[in-house]
């Protein structure tokens, strides 16, 4: 007979999957207590839950991909209260000793959470950083379509017949769309075809323009009730706001400051000093991609047009800094304006 210690501390590790799940309970020593599968449903949830339970009290669980297939799991564990940290890539040593396995990824990710070599607190995906993060995908996959449909006009016009090609080659692209759906096929063959596909292109553009403002006046909407202030900083619109709340997430708490933040934004430098080059630091190449990039095109929309960022460049450009530099030092103060604006 096995007797378990139901007050015991248990750190759990989830591998993630389309269809099962696979999950290890570890003790606070870091041993091994058990590992199960468990089916990507809400009973199979309940499940998981109450087998880690079964071996005392849940102190959190590792959770691989809280973003994807790890994100019904997530929630359903926060809100049974425990929490759950994400675990953002493999323990890469491990799986050169041990192989991989799902059950050895499940273990890794206990134990990362139990070290603390992962130690974010994952989002919770439940309010308007999470309907933001829906419409900024379906908005991308627009934005991108609408560009190939741009492009693909703009090489029909070239190898067009050719008085349809010196109609639409004085075009700008703005106007490429709406004088293209309104051709109607006629001529001869090849001319008839060129024009339906034209046409079926410029429709398609208008039609992604109408998709696109609906997007954009109900990212604008969310915005405006959560974090109105960040709208009004210099060169945020409401692609870079969207992205900034959505790296934040709708449990603000989880970044307890603006260190945090910029650790999280991929802008705060990571030591790199040993021996005799103590206080060396290098480049952050972590964090989330996203928000470091629209930290630069904050950036780059304040040097072109912000008084002060401008004088500011002018100074450290004598001071002999690079345009690299200074826009990495210019990143990093961004964060910590933006913070600032954050919903807490």
């Amino acid at each position: 007979m096995t007797i378990v210690e139901s007050t015991r501390p248990v750190t759990g590790g989830v591998d993630t999957h389309l269809d099962v799940h696979v999950a290890a309970a570890l003790d606070h020593n870091g041993g091994v207590l058990g590992v199960e599968s468990f089916a990507t449903t809400p009973a199979g949830y309940r499940n998981l839950h109450g087998w880690l339970v079964g071996f005392g009290q849940v102190e959190r669980v590792g959770v691989e991909g809280t973003g994807a297939y790890g994100a019904g799991l997530a929630r359903f564990l926060q809100r049974a209260g425990v929490e759950v940290i994400e675990v953002d890539r493999p323990n890469r040593q491990e799986r050169r000793r041990n192989g991989k396995s799902d059950e050895l990824d499940a273990v890794e990710a206990a134990r990362a959470a139990l070290g603390g070599r992962c130690r974010a607190v994952a989002k919770t995906g439940d309010g308007s950083m999470e309907a933001m993060r829906a419409l900024l995908v379906a908005k991308r996959s627009g934005r991108d379509a609408r560009v190939r449909s741009l492009n693909q006009i703009r090489h029909l016009s070239f190898t067009a017949p050719d008085d349809l090609r010196a109609r639409l080659q004085p075009l700008r692209t703005y106007q490429l769309a709406a004088t293209t759906a309104r051709l109607r096929p006629s001529g001869d063959v090849v001319s008839s075809a060129t024009k339906l596909a034209l046409r079926t292109l410029g429709r398609r553009v208008l039609d992604l323009d109408a998709q696109l403002a609906v997007v954009d006046d109900a990212l604008i909407d969310l915005i405006t009730a959560t974090a109105p202030q960040l709208l009004a900083l210099h060169g945020v619109g409401v692609d870079t706001a969207a992205t900034l709340l959505v790296a934040a997430g709708d449990n603000a708490a989880r970044i307890r400051s603006e260190a945090s933040w910029a650790h999280l934004c991929g802008v705060a430098p990571i030591s790199a000093g040993s021996g005799k080059t103590n206080g060396r630091v290098r480049l952050n190449t972590g964090g989330n991609r996203q928000a470091n990039h629209v930290l630069w095109r904050i950036v780059i929309a304040r040097m072109s047009s912000d008084p002060r960022t401008r004088a500011y460049v002018a100074r450290r450009s004598d001071e002999g800094l690079s345009k690299r530099e200074i826009i990495r030092v210019l990143k990093r103060y961004v964060a910590r304006e933006t913070y600032r604006h954050l919903p807490r």
